[in-house]
C-alpha cells in the first residue's frame, strides 16, 4: 500500500507541483494585502477627519460618477471611521472595475482606482485563475487545490514512522548531514508540521472551486437551502410608492442608519433593473467578513425581502453551516484569528510553496544518483614460472 501511495504522491506531485507553488506564493503575498495597503495607499485614509454628517449614497454616487462618464454605480461602502467611502462600478460586458475614494462628510473624490493598474489585483488573478480566463483558470485551480489535498494525506502515511527507533528521526532536521539528507527532512518534517494547516487551507479554497463541494459541506454542516449567494427579485407589478431607485436607496440607508448606530462598515447596493433588490451588509467586525448582518429591501416598496442562505439574515441567528460559510473567506486567509492567524498563514503558504521544490529535488536526486562503485576482491595470483 505504502509502494502505491508513493507512485501516486510522486505522480501527483510532477504533475500540479509549479501551480502549488504559484497558489501558495501568491497566497503569501495576499495574506498581509490589506496591512500593506493601510501604508502604500494613503487615498484609504481621509485627509482631515471630521466629525459630521455622512452624505447619503445618492450624493456620494453622483459625486463619484462626474469622474466616470457613462458609467452607473453598484453600490456605496461606508468603511470604519478615518477612512473614505468607496463608490464601486462594475460591469461584466464590456468588463471593467473601478472604485471610487471619495470624503463621506464632503464628498471630495481622493482616488479613481481601476483594477488594471493595481498589483494586489494582478495577484489575485494569479491565485484564483493562473492569470487565464476565468472559465480556463478556475477549474485548472481548484483541481490543483484537490491535489494537493490528496498529496497531504499520502504524505502523512509515508512519513509515518513504523517503530519508536524510527520516529525520533520524523521530527527534526538534520542541519549537519549531506544537502540531500536536509533536504529530504525539509520536506517531510516541514510538510508534517504544516499538514494541518495545509488541509484546512484546501479545503476552504475547495468551497470556491467546486460548486458540488461547496454545497456538500453546506449542507452535511446544517445550511439550509442553496449556498450560492443570490438577490431577491423586488415586486415588478405594484406601483413604485417611493420613486427612483437612488432614492429607494437613500430611504433604506437611512433606516438602516437608525437601527445601526454602531458599526465597523456598511455597504448598500444601487439595483440597475426594476427587478433587483436593494442589497446591504452591515459588518461588525473590521478586517473580516463573517460578522455580518444581512439585509434586502424591494425597490418599490421599501419592505424587507425574506431570503435564505448563508448570505442572508442576522449573525446571530445563523446555524452552525451557515457560521462555518460565511468564516470560509476569513479561516483561509488567517483573519478569523486576527495578524496572528494572517502570520500562520503566511508561514504556511510559504512551506506549501516549498514543498513541491523540495519533492523534486529528492525525486531528481534519486533519479540522476551516481552509480556505487563495485568493490572488487584482489585475488593472489601465482607467479609466472620463469622461463628458462
Amino acid at each position: 500500500m505504502k509502494k502505491l501511495l508513493g507512485k501516486l504522491h510522486l505522480y501527483l506531485g510532477l504533475v500540479s507541483g509549479v501551480l502549488v507553488f504559484v497558489i501558495s506564493v501568491t497566497g503569501c503575498i495576499l495574506a498581509f494585502e490589506q496591512e500593506i495597503k493601510s501604508f502604500t495607499q494613503p487615498y484609504m485614509f481621509i485627509d482631515s477627519p471630521k466629525e459630521g454628517k455622512l452624505l447619503s449614497p445618492s450624493v456620494l454616487a453622483a459625486e463619484a460618477e462626474k469622474h466616470l462618464p457613462g458609467k452607473k454605480t453598484n453600490g456605496v461602502l461606508y468603511d470604519v471611521p478615518g477612512r473614505n467611502a468607496q463608490v464601486g462600478f462594475y460591469n461584466l460586458d464590456p468588463e471593467y472595475y473601478y472604485v471610487v475614494y471619495l470624503n463621506p462628510y464632503t464628498g471630495k473624490v481622493a482616488k479613481v482606482w481601476n483594477e488594471d493598474g493595481d498589483f494586489f489585483h494582478f495577484i489575485l488573478h494569479g491565485h484564483y485563475y493562473l492569470w487565464l480566463p476565468e472559465k480556463i483558470g478556475q477549474p485548472v485551480v481548484a483541481s490543483a487545490t484537490l491535489v494537493f489535498f490528496v498529496m497531504m494525506i499520502t504524505g502523512l502515511v509515508l512519513w509515518w514512522p513504523k517503530n519508536k527507533a524510527a520516529s525520533k528521526q520524523r521530527f527534526s532536521i538534520k542541519w549537519n548531514a549531506a544537502w540531500r539528507r536536509k533536504n529530504y527532512d525539509l520536506h517531510n518534517v516541514l510538510g508534517f508540521y504544516i499538514m494541518s494547516i495545509g488541509v484546512i487551507l484546501s479545503l476552504t479554497g475547495l468551497v470556491w472551486g467546486f460548486e458540488w463541494f461547496s454545497q456538500g459541506v453546506y449542507t452535511a454542516t446544517g445550511g439550509k437551502g442553496s449556498a450560492i449567494y443570490y438577490n431577491p427579485a423586488s415586486d415588478t407589478t405594484v406601483v413604485p410608492a417611493v420613486g427612483a431607485p437612488v432614492q429607494a436607496v437613500d430611504q433604506a440607508w437611512n433606516k438602516l442608519q437608525k437601527q445601526y448606530p454602531k458599526y465597523a462598515s456598511l455597504n448598500i447596493s444601487i439595483p440597475h433593473l426594476r427587478s433587483e433588490s436593494i442589497f446591504s451588509y452591515v459588518n461588525f467586525r473590521e478586517g473580516t467578513y463573517y460578522n455580518v448582518d444581512y439585509h434586502y429591501f424591494d425597490q418599490h416598496t421599501l419592505k424587507e425581502i425574506k431570503a435564505t442562505g448563508p448570505y442572508s439574515g442576522n449573525y446571530k441567528d445563523a446555524n452552525f453551516g451557515e457560521t462555518l460559510r460565511r468564516m470560509n473567506y476569513d479561516i483561509h486567509v488567517g483573519a478569523i484569528l486576527g495578524l496572528p492567524g494572517k502570520i500562520l498563514v503566511f508561514f504556511a503558504s510559504l512551506i506549501c510553496a516549498s514543498l513541491p521544490v523540495t519533492g523534486f529535488l529528492i525525486w531528481w536526486g534519486r533519479r540522476n544518483k551516481a552509480p556505487k562503485p563495485v568493490k572488487r576482491s584482489l585475488k593472489k595470483v601465482k607467479p609466472d614460472l620463469v622461463s628458462r
